[in-house]
Order: structure tokens, then C-alpha cells, then sequence
């Protein structure tokens, strides 16, 4: 009854701010908010033109775009499976709130428009790059998924692409930040993606989705896997500090924000409940934005030591 209150005006007749929910679901706008996060520093960064503040602001929006046009085409190419998903059966595309032409015409223009904004406000380099991304999130992350339980590692690189991507539309160039932030980001996705994978896995085994927890044997590697992406993640995050890059701070920070990240991920391998995995999950959702805010603190930190 709530959900039609939300979703309805006095008539049955869709609210405004219920469409534009049903947009946000598509698009995944909340996703792509920490995906603009991991742009914007990276950009911000960058050397090339400064890294000022209204630079990297431009270049996370236009790769944020990309992002939803990559969203917005995923649950297009899914809508088949994300009915038989109780966690999906409720997507605008799958409920019919939107249509898939729309859907289609939308993804399009955030894709012409954010490979044509970083060519031309920034640099044909990022351009290809976030093209290159959204290629490879669509036509070739999207339909592995139905095919083998590799689809997270060859995810996981569009994934990791956004705070590279900020770093070279700002340069022009690639550099130890752009190296730092995609490695970090990276390394991040397998603990994330595995308790969410692990949660739902009955689900997306009824999808047909081959996603590692669902399949045979598959839950006990799922365990290990985030275990062992997380510690990785330990040296992984030292590189700006082994580069001279950040400071004391940074790297003590690292090291507790990861280290909270590796219990979280070896409580979950020792023991597969779904406290742990959501344990798991909310450790992950907080860590990288964590992790991204020391890093632009960092450089104010160790001014003010200095003085």
C-alpha cells in the first residue's frame, strides 16, 4: 500500500518525483555518485592543467554521464533476467514505467555526450578511454555474466577506469596517481562485488546469471577471493606513499581503513552468513570514499606540519 502511495498521484497516475526515481533507478545514478567521486579525484589530481577544482568537477560530470549511459544499457541488455530476480523485478525497464526505446535513446545521448564533451573540452586520450570503458561494461561485462563466473574480473577494469580516466582528461597523460587510483579501485571490487554476489546468490543462479557464490564449490572461493583481494589491497594502497605521492597521514590511514577491510572480508571466508556479507558490503561502501577523502586531505595534513 506505501508503494503505491509512493509511486502514484490521487488518480494512479505516475508523480514526477516517482519518474524521476524510476530514472535514477535506471541509470544508477546512486551507483555512479561514488563513480563521479573516484573521477572528480582523479582529476583533481592531475598536473596537466592545473587540477583546478572547476576542471575536475567538468571532467567527473562527463564521465559520470558515461557511467549512466553504461547503467542505463545494462538493464536494457538484463531485463529478461532481472525479472526473475526479486531484487531487480521492480526496474522501471521490467515494470514498464519506462520504455526500452526511451531507455535506449537516453543511454545514447549520455554516450555521444560524454565521449564528445572529454574530446573536446579535454583530450581525444580520455575520450577513447571513457568509450573504450563503456564498450567494454556493455558489450562485453554485461553478456559474460551469462556465460562464466569471470565476468567480475573483466568488470571490475570498467569499474576501475573512472579515477584514471579524471586523471588523464585533467593531464593529457597517465602518472603515478592515475596507476595508484585505478589499481586501488580495482583490488576494492571483489570483496564488494562478492558479498553481493554471496547474498543474492540463489537469485542470480534462478537468472541464470554465473556469478561465483551460485555456482558449485563456488561459495567457499568467493570467501578466499575477497580475503585475498583485500589484503593485495594493503600494499596496493601504500603506492602513493611509496611514490612519494602522500605523506604519514595518508598511510597510516590506509593502513586501518584496510585493515578494517581485511577482517571484514575474513570473517566473511571464515564463516558465510548474511550478517557477515552485509557486514562485508558496508565495510566496502565505506572504505573507498574513506580512502578517496584522506587522499585530498592529505596534501593540506602535511602542509600544515610543515608549518
Amino acid at each position: 500500500m506505501s508503494d503505491v502511495k509512493v509511486r502514484t498521484g490521487e488518480l494512479g497516475d505516475p508523480t514526477l518525483a516517482s519518474r524521476l526515481y524510476d530514472w535514477v533507478q535506471l541509470t544508477k545514478l546512486r551507483l555512479a555518485s561514488l563513480v563521479s567521486f573516484a573521477a572528480f579525484v582523479g582529476a583533481l589530481l592531475a598536473e596537466g592543467r592545473g587540477g583546478s577544482i572547476m576542471n575536475a568537477i567538468e571532467a567527473a560530470l562527463w564521465i559520470t554521464a558515461s557511467a549512466a549511459s553504461g547503467g542505463t544499457l545494462n538493464q536494457v541488455l538484463e531485463r529478461d533476467t532481472d525479472r526473475l530476480m526479486d531484487r531487480t523485478k521492480d526496474r522501471p525497464l521490467v515494470a514498464g514505467r519506462i520504455s526500452v526505446r526511451n531507455a535506449i535513446l537516453v543511454a545514447a545521448l549520455l554516450g555521444v555526450a560524454s565521449t564528445a564533451g572529454l574530446w573536446v573540452r579535454f583530450n581525444p586520450l580520455a575520450a577513447m578511454l571513457s568509450l573504450a570503458s563503456l564498450f567494454a561494461y556493455v558489450a562485453v561485462y554485461t553478456p559474460l555474466k551469462r556465460v562464466s563466473t569471470l565476468n567480475t574480473v573483466v568488470g571490475a577494469l570498467p569499474g576501475a577506469a573512472p579515477p584514471l580516466i579524471g586523471y588523464v582528461a585533467v593531464s593529457g597523460a597517465l602518472g603515478n596517481w592515475a596507476i595508484s587510483l585505478f589499481a586501488i579501485v580495482f583490488a576494492w571490487q571483489f570483496p564488494h562485488f562478492m558479498s553481493i554476489a554471496w547474498m543474492y546468490r540463489d537469485q542470480y543462479k534462478r537468472a541464470g546469471m554465473q556469478m561465483l557464490p551460485g555456482v558449485e564449490g563456488g561459495e567457499s572461493i568467493a570467501g578466499r577471493q575477497a580475503l585475498v583481494y583485500s589484503l593485495c589491497l594493503l600494499p596496493i594502497s601504500m603506492l602513493p606513499g611509496v611514490w612519494g605521492d602522500a605523506g604519514p597521514v595518508y598511510i597510516a590511514g590506509a593502513l586501518l581503513f584496510g585493515m578494517a577491510y581485511v577482517i571484514a572480508s575474513f570473517r566473511f571466508m571464515s564463516r558465510q552468513t548474511r550478517p557477515r556479507a552485509r557486514q562485508l558490503l558496508w565495510t566496502s561502501l565505506v572504505y573507498l570514499p574513506a580512502l578517496l577523502t584522506l587522499i585530498l586531505c592529505d596534501p593540506a595534513v602535511r602542509a600544515a606540519a610543515v608549518n
